[in-house]
């Protein structure tokens, strides 16, 4: 399974930047970096992704010079070092405060500010990393702006990796907030359990999730959702992988997990149903009007992987079940 992770790592999850943190406390630095005429900058409109896109071609991030655009940081709301890649600083602007009949005008640039969601399984693995690193970080700074101690405003410092009360009496400081969520695909050996949520388009199933909750493991996490959601209980709880899933703020911990129970009982109102699936069942599922998680998350690679380990011969099958969501084809 270690080789099967390195070989693909997760989308959103795969940077390749140096964050370079050890620069992050030095005064001016940030101002330095935004002088330089190579700096690239990556920006955000209300939570939304700055791209390009063209007919009949998949959309790419459209991170723009800064020596073409300095103007734009007059107009932010926060700005955040990301890191360097080869050499080049990649800087995130959050754009919030405009006025969107006014964007075109300001920016003076082919693009549009579009949903990640929507978005992010046609995009390139490091633009896609790249636009969701800027995204939750901005996010943040959008709903930090004033102090959880004492009510006062706070101020970006070290970089956009921090933020600071201004009250002298106060000081307090303020961390980019992660939700870590447990995520698992529960199987018999045989078959998996996948469950679909009300709200989500019909047809669609996934594995189950929920967050982790204070003072449990992430063991612990597991068995409880589980058990919570379609009244199973498991065993042998093994760690897959993780992935940056910044719709706000979580962070996804994927498990394997053997079932111990086999009687679905639904106890979760937000779970429209569960079944088991054998690879066989997945294999076929486009042709019985279901569809497989979106490609871009790591529910899907839970799913993918465990049918590569049981019935590698159907690998190709599954991978080819659509998702209710686009889908990048080159």
């Amino acid at each position: 399974m270690t080789d099967l992770i390195e070989k693909r790592p997760n989308f959103y999850g795969f940077g390749g930047l140096d964050r370079s943190a050890h620069i992050r406390e030095r005064e001016g630095w940030l101002d330095e970096l935004l002088a330089r005429p190579d700096t690239r900058l990556v920006l955000v409109w209300r939570t939304r992704s700055f791209v390009i896109e063209v007919a009949d071609a998949a959309p790419r991030a459209a991170i723009l010079q800064a020596a073409e655009h300095r103007h734009l940081v007059t107009h932010a709301e926060s700005i955040a070092f990301l890191g360097e890649m080869g050499g080049i600083a990649h800087v995130a602007l959050d754009l919030s405060p405009l006025d969107e009949v006014d964007i075109p005008g300001i920016l003076q640039t082919p693009g549009a500010f579009t949903d990640l969601r929507r978005i992010g399984p046609l995009l390139e693995r490091f633009e896609g990393s790249l636009l969701a690193y800027a995204r939750g970080l901005l996010w943040w700074h959008q709903r930090h702006r004033f102090c959880g101690v004492c009510g006062h405003p706070t101020k970006i410092v070290k970089g956009g990796h921090q933020r600071s009360c201004t009250s002298e009496s106060c000081r307090a400081p303020h961390f980019p907030r992660t939700d870590p969520a447990v995520i698992m695909l529960v199987h018999d050996g045989e078959r998996c359990l996948l469950g679909r949520q009300r709200i989500w388009p019909d047809g669609m199933y996934s594995t189950l999730a929920g967050f982790v909750e204070p003072g449990e493991t992430l063991e612990e996490a597991v068995a409880r959702e589980v058990w919570e959601e379609s009244g199973i209980h498991v065993r042998k709880v093994q760690y897959h992988s993780s992935q940056p899933w910044p719709f706000p703020s979580s962070l996804m911990l994927g498990f394997h997990a053997e079932a111990k129970s086999f009687d679905i009982v639904r106890n979760d109102e937000e779970l429209g149903d569960a079944q088991w699936y054998t690879a066989e069942d997945l294999a076929a599922f486009e042709s019985r009007g279901n569809f497989l998680p979106r490609r871009d998350s790591i529910a899907r690679r839970l799913v993918q992987d465990w049918v590569e380990s049981v019935r590698p011969d159907l690998a190709e099958a599954v991978d080819r079940v659509a998702s209710a969501y686009p889908v990048r084809t080159t």
